[in-house]
């Protein structure tokens, strides 16, 4: 039965499914096409998954135009297992073993201060004093000895985004795309995708049989691509649903159409803060700031607490949900993934405007 109070999710993650996907997954979650048993309860190695795990990767090459010198991996451990899997694996396609990585968020600075452990870590640019802007690359200082350089797309607690590819000339170049994945067109010559528990990873096949000997086995991209990401057994029931929602983007119009809506959401949403006088204040700059998840305060740079306080119980009120800001950083932030819809951002606008009418003039 079908619930009639409708929610508005803008969390960063878990964050929200398309309704479509879930009312399948509902629908198939008892006996998944007439077979008598659920994707959960399904052996990886019966033809059944097989076929699952297969219909993701075409769908996900299809999507992406993803080259056949690519391996496609499903992983579990997260966009945090690949903080540990990514120098595990790369750090010794030189003998130097140092990585360059470019930290504007807390996201690349966990994963570079994960990588310290298995690598010299060159960060190619100073330390920021906040997470505001991603240097000009022009600046960054790149180590030619280094195995790769790292950069994270897009960073959901700070809310700044990548809006091009780094050119780093012959340097093999890793991209963290947990958040902004399938959002915009990608040219791979990685939230937005599934459930929590699985885990995406494209990588050249050249680049793979370079792992260290520390290397958890799990984590080896030689062993999981031998075994078709069946080496132990995989998140399936993640991969089933990470299938639909693959199905559900090229249904409405592929990645192009995500990139369109995911530019009108966020455009929605940092209007009315920039057209507030200072009421709503987003601290990244305007040339960085995220389409994925825009983070801001209320009153001031630094937030009237009481105000976000009393803005996000009324939000609840109004049945939008999971709009308080990171813990780190405090505030609000509203994430705007492919599921959140038009409805949902409008609804969120009108409230931000009414909330804003109502306690400016006492500001």
């Amino acid at each position: 039965m079908e619930s009639k109070k409708h929610v508005a999710n803008f969390g960063a993650g878990p964050a929200k499914l398309p309704r479509a996907v879930l009312l399948e997954a509902q629908k198939e979650l008892v006996d998944y096409k007439n077979l008598g048993i659920s994707v959960l309860e399904m052996s990886h190695r019966s033809s059944d998954f097989s076929k699952i795990i297969k219909a993701t990767e075409n769908c996900l090459r299809e999507l992406l135009n993803i080259p056949a010198n690519y391996k496609v991996l499903f992983l579990q451990g997260g966009g945090s297992g690949q903080f540990s899997g990514l120098p595990l694996n790369l750090i010794g396609l030189k003998e130097a073993r140092c990585a360059d990585y470019v930290v504007t968020g807390a996201w690349s600075a966990k994963a570079a201060k994960e990588a310290e452990k298995y690598a010299k870590v060159n960060l190619v640019h100073p330390k920021l004093s906040s997470y505001t802007k991603i240097p000009d690359p022009s600046t960054w200082n790149l180590n030619p000895d280094a195995s790769y350089v790292y950069y994270c797309a897009n960073e959901t607690v700070h809310g700044v985004e990548f809006d091009f590819v780094p050119d780093v000339g012959k340097s093999v170049l890793v991209c963290d795309m947990s958040s902004n994945f399938l959002s915009r067109p990608v040219d791979v010559s990685k939230k937005n995708v599934g459930c929590a528990g699985v885990t995406a990873v494209i990588v050249r096949e050249d680049l793979i049989g370079f792992a260290l000997k520390e290397c958890p086995i799990v984590l080896d991209y030689k062993t999981q691509a031998e075994n078709g990401s069946l080496y132990n057994t995989p998140p399936c029931f993640s991969i089933y649903i990470m299938g639909l929602v693959l199905e559900w983007i090229k249904n409405n119009g592929g990645v192009a159409a995500m990139d369109k809506l995911s530019q009108i959401k966020s455009q929605m949403v940092y209007d009315i803060i920039d057209k507030s006088n200072g009421f709503y204040v987003c601290p990244v700059e305007r040339k960085n700031r995220s389409r994925m998840n825009v983070p801001f305060r209320i009153g001031s740079i630094k937030g009237d607490e009481a105000l976000e306080k009393k803005f996000l119980d009324k939000a609840i009120e109004q049945n939008m949900l999971s709009l308080k800001g990171h813990r780190s950083v405090g505030g609000i932030r509203a994430s705007l993934y492919n599921a959140v819809t038009i409805e949902d951002v409008e609804k969120l606008s009108a409230f931000m405007r009414s909330f804003m009418e109502m306690h400016q003039s006492q500001n």
